[in-house]
């Protein structure tokens, strides 16, 4: 089970490098969404999984049964949720702010410091 969410885990990767990596902003946000999933899995899947042993401690034991899956990463991952929700609320704010501002997505056309009709400097002096 843990190739299949091996593969899982590049797949979600390189689709959230792809997305980071474009000119929009939507892109880019969707590319962090898909990014925070993928690390949360990797995380999980790195806790071990299994279904036949669950992380409780039973009656009269002072640790884990053998074999049973790691409690710490699925804590993590349930605060990391709450985090990458949180931040994406954020980047989905400040990116309609700046759309709303700049009428345009694409990351090429948000240049104010640069404009683009700006005059090249002197090449020599």
């Amino acid at each position: 089970m843990e190739a299949v969410f091996s593969v899982l885990v590049a797949a979600f990767f390189s689709a959230a490098i792809y997305l980071i990596l474009s000119k929009h902003s939507v892109r880019m946000l969707l590319g962090i969404a898909i990014l925070g999933n993928a690390v949360n899995l990797l995380i999980f899947t790195g806790g071990r999984l299994t279904r036949e042993v669950p992380p409780i401690i039973g009656a009269g034991l002072d640790s884990l049964p053998a074999g049973a899956a790691n409690p710490l990463p699925q804590a993590l991952i349930l605060t990391a949720i709450v985090i990458s929700f949180s931040f994406f609320a954020f980047l989905l704010t400040l990116t309609y702010r700046a759309y709303q501002e700049l009428g345009t997505d694409n990351t090429d056309e948000m240049r104010l410091a640069e404009p683009k009709d700006d005059p090249m400097p002197p090449l020599g002096y």
